[in-house]
């Protein structure tokens, strides 16, 4: 155990950094022609998608960015949605363009996203995006993987020279955080199911972030004492006694468990990160709040691009 207390990485007070920052760059594009545009595109009626479109448009409102919602029928075919996408590309009130995964299982998700126009790619996936990212050229990037960076950046973590452990190789995440950290100096692995001996790997990290999808995986074993820990897991418990064992019998979080019937969980066990580690990101209220963020910052930054403000 680490002498103290950890610090705690605040995602919601650099959010709110963020948003305080981008709010006179969207000022001077309405004063200069109109504001920033951002349309979502969500099919079908997944509930957790839902809730995330709708706390993306509520972002929207408050920052003075113009949203559009589209969602159409959970049985839309894939040419039906590439011509939605192909409107909004042509549509020059339009400067991002999001279509939230996963999408059904008739749709080819590659052909969406490839044919969103790389300069509306607000999500950072499309290839010449992430081509950009490798050549470290400018370019939109991936939103939590940028809102990583922000975290530590914002929290004077020093990455440059540092060892950096990444667990999980995501397209979403795993992968362009990395990238991102070796941008930044830092001497990166990337980590996943095939790696031998990952406890022993992840112990060398003085940057420790995990993206591995997998409820309380990283326990003391994984993290030196005095690491960063990042933790991007979002994973929702539904059974009490496991709860109850990740918590250690914490009467809050059961108490918690009790009124809503589930608790969200990160990648890095709750218990032993605040032990070992100098600085952590928590969950909720870590890296979550900042994806969010990074998204209106690309659709901020692409309006500046179309509207020649940058």
């Amino acid at each position: 155990m680490i002498e103290g207390m950890p610090r705690i990485l605040d995602g919601n007070r650099v959010r709110d950094e963020i948003k305080a920052e981008l709010r006179p760059r969207i000022g001077a594009l309405r004063a200069k022609s109109r504001a920033p545009g951002l349309a979502v595109v969500l099919v079908g009626n997944n509930p957790a998608s839902e809730i995330y479109v709708r706390n993306k448009v509520k972002t929207c409102e408050d920052l003075g960015i113009r949203s559009e919602s589209i969602a159409p029928p959970h049985l839309i075919t894939t040419d039906e949605l590439l011509a939605i996408v192909a409107r909004l590309n042509a549509d020059p009130a339009t400067d991002g363009i999001l279509v939230q995964l996963p999408l059904p299982a008739q749709v080819d998700a590659k052909r969406i996203l490839l044919a969103i126009a790389p300069e509306k790619d607000v999500d950072g996936f499309h290839p010449y995006n992430v081509g950009r990212l490798v050549a470290g050229l400018q370019g939109p990037r991936a939103c939590t993987p940028a809102g990583i960076i922000e975290l530590l950046k914002r929290n004077q973590v020093a990455i440059a020279g540092k060892r950096a452990v990444v667990v999980g190789r995501s397209d979403i995440v795993g992968k362009p955080v990395a990238l991102l950290l070796l941008h930044e100096h830092a001497t990166v692995t990337i980590c996943h199911s095939k790696t031998p001996d990952l406890p022993a790997v992840c112990r060398e990290a003085d940057i420790l972030v995990a993206a591995i999808g997998r409820a309380a995986m990283i326990t003391a074993e994984y993290i030196r004492p005095g690491a960063v820990v990042v933790d991007v897991g979002t994973n929702y418990i539904t059974e009490r006694d496991r709860v109850a064992r990740i918590f250690r019998g914490t009467a809050q979080k059961l108490a918690a468990f009790d009124r809503k019937g589930s608790v969200l969980v990160g990648d890095a066990d709750p218990i032993d990160v605040a032990e070992r580690a100098e600085a952590y990101s928590p969950v909720p209220g870590g890296v979550g709040p900042l994806t969010i963020a990074m998204l209106m910052m690309n659709t901020v930054a692409a309006a500046e691009r179309a509207l020649g403000v940058c």
